[in-house]
């Protein structure tokens, strides 16, 4: 409830507005029975007929004011959580932005998606109820008590009797309600995933004729939800038709005794009708009030979920006043460099690594799967924070620059290139905002990408789908790299990023980067030979730990790991030769 609390009071003069409507619609609601009353046992009884005409009139503009209020009621919620769920979500996505790969891990992408989507969703819902009906609810279940104690008070005894049973009810429905909410989200959470998998993945699972065993995997979730929710479904149907009999059966009971009351003479038909008109706003105050109270739990589990992400500290945390400058551009020193990740501390991914890169040189890793090569140049952008050494750049600890500042001397080129929904032109400016299209021609000649953006029916503009799923993994790495070209940064880290491309592609895209890297440090993750052969200093890791270190003539002459890799990529012409 603090949460939702803590963004209602963004509102303040809304919230006013939204309590003079309800305080207006409330004394609209009980006045009419009251004038109808009067109607009754002074104008009808006396057959005074002009007594009714106007009390009718004055009932018409009540009414009228009632519906305005309602009006101006339902405008005013409308806009106070539209309101609230846009900056919650605003709030939860600007977060989200600042989470390092950890707190991705730990959350999940699917459950986050969930929190910002039906989470948010579910506040939404429950703030309008609130907003509605929870201040409405209350003021006039109070209202209308005073009003049955002044009109009839010998009839009021029944309406106390009912009351300790609704709320035991109510208590009970809400404390059931809870725990089914929260397996409700896991599992929409559980949905989100597979779904996610299933798309991302699809061409997989047709490949391996594997729809069958999918839609099993999905449908038991679904099931799982489905059950939850059939669950709170069950609850809601067996408590409103409870409230509405125990109701009805005080209602008969009421009128039942009354009659005996109007027969004595001590009770009028009039007051009857307007005591009848009370009880109905009490109970049907009471019954609304418990729908908001049973949503409640619903509401808070979703709070909690939202709260949970909003609190989450970001494990990379940027340096506010951190260093933003330096003298020099380009120079890469690792010392002595250990990483793990926090849920396996003991067993680092990264061991004692030290190496230099300066500008002009190119520094290539390669080693077996799983020896940390794309782990190692990830801790250069602080995607991760180093737990051992110091990683520094331009003689400064990455940990001692501003994000922004640190990120923007790179060009980082991931192992499976990202391409974003809109169109070429849209991508490449990520590299470089203000981007021209000279510019933008140019990246793309240098990453070999400008002929096929040419064969496109709209060139720069040509849409790209969903992840880039209108071209092929070549054609995607190559944007991927003009997007960096573009940026023209101190230093380039391209992580296995031309596996996708052919032999001939391969050598020309790297014979144009040697002109444009003169400048730059070129940091490359690479599984063929053939793509850092000509690199200035090779590095061969095996377990997170630098076991070879050379160019690739010396460390082909070295019976060790290089050798064998290249022994399996290369002839044995090639060897001879090198």
């Amino acid at each position: 409830m603090k949460l939702m609390w803590h963004y209602a009071m963004r509102h303040k003069w809304l919230l006013l507005l939204d309590f003079i409507c309800i305080f207006g619609f409330i004394i609209v609601e009980l006045g009419l029975p009251t004038i109808l009353g009067r109607i009754v046992n002074q104008g009808i009884a006396n057959n005074d007929f002009g007594f009714v005409g106007s009390q009718a009139v004055l009932m018409l503009l009540i009414t009228i004011v009632g519906v305005s209020m309602s009006i101006g009621l339902s405008y005013f919620v409308a806009k106070i959580t539209t309101n609230i769920v846009q900056e919650v979500r605003d709030d939860l996505f600007a977060k989200i932005q600042t989470f390092g790969h950890l707190e991705f891990e730990n959350l999940g992408v699917s459950s986050l998606i969930t929190r910002t989507t039906n989470d948010a969703y579910q506040i939404m819902l429950f703030l309008g109820m609130i907003l509605r009906m929870g201040f409405l609810t209350p003021m006039m279940f109070i209202m209308s008590i005073i009003m049955i104690m002044k009109s009839a008070p010998s009839l009021s005894v029944y309406v106390w009797a009912c009351l300790p049973i609704l709320l035991v009810t109510m208590v009970i429905i809400a404390r059931i309600t809870e725990p089914i909410s929260q397996r409700q989200q896991k599992n929409l959470d559980a949905i989100n995933k597979i779904l996610r998998e299933n798309l991302s993945g699809l061409r997989v699972i047709r490949a391996f004729v594997n729809e069958k065993f999918e839609s099993k995997r999905f449908n038991k979730v679904n099931d799982d939800y489905a059950n939850s929710s059939k669950s709170m479904f069950r609850l809601m149907a067996v408590a409103d038709p409870g409230f509405s009999l125990l109701f009805n059966f005080a209602i008969a009971v009421i009128v039942w005794q009354a009659a005996k009351q109007i027969g004595a003479g001590t009770l009028s038909v009039g007051s009857l009708i307007a005591f009848i008109d009370y009880i109905f706003h009490t109970l049907i105050s009471f019954m609304l009030f418990a729908n908001v109270f049973m949503m409640y739990p619903r509401a808070n589990v979703s709070a909690k979920r939202i709260q949970e992400v909003l609190d989450t500290k970001p494990s990379i945390t940027d340096n506010a006043n951190g260093v933003t400058q330096t003298a020099t551009e380009g120079i890469v020193e690792f010392r002595d460099v250990t990483f793990a990740y926090a849920d396996n501390a003991e067993s680092p991914v990264i061991e004692n690594v030290s190496f230099t890169a300066k500008p002009g040189e190119t520094v290539a890793f390669i080693g077996s799967t799983g020896s940390g090569k794309s782990t190692l140049i990830q801790l250069l952008p602080r995607f991760y924070d180093v737990t051992g050494g110091s990683i520094l750049i331009d003689g400064v600890d990455v940990r001692e620059y501003q994000l922004k500042a640190l990120r923007e001397k790179m060009g980082y080129i991931p192992q499976k290139a990202m391409l974003f929904t809109g169109t070429i032109a849209d991508n490449l400016r990520y590299g470089k905002p203000d981007a021209t299209e000279e510019e933008m021609r140019k990246a793309c000649e240098i990453a070999q990408a400008l002929e096929f953006i040419e064969e496109k029916p709209k060139k720069f503009q040509e849409p790209i789908s969903e992840g880039g799923s209108n071209f092929s993994g070549g054609q995607k790495q190559r944007l991927a790299i003009a997007r960096a070209i573009i940026r023209d940064p101190a230093i380039y880290i391209f992580d296995d990023s031309f596996s996708a491309l052919d032999a001939r592609t391969d050598a020309l895209l790297r014979e144009r980067l040697k002109n444009v890297t003169k400048k730059s440090t070129v940091l490359i993750v690479a599984q063929k030979i053939s793509t850092i052969m000509n690199a200035d200093k090779i590095i061969v890791l095996d377990e997170g730990k630098i076991v070879e270190s050379g160019t690739h003539k010396e460390l082909i002459a070295v019976d060790g790991i290089y050798r064998a890799i290249a022994m399996s990529q290369l002839s044995e012409e090639e060897l001879d030769n090198d």
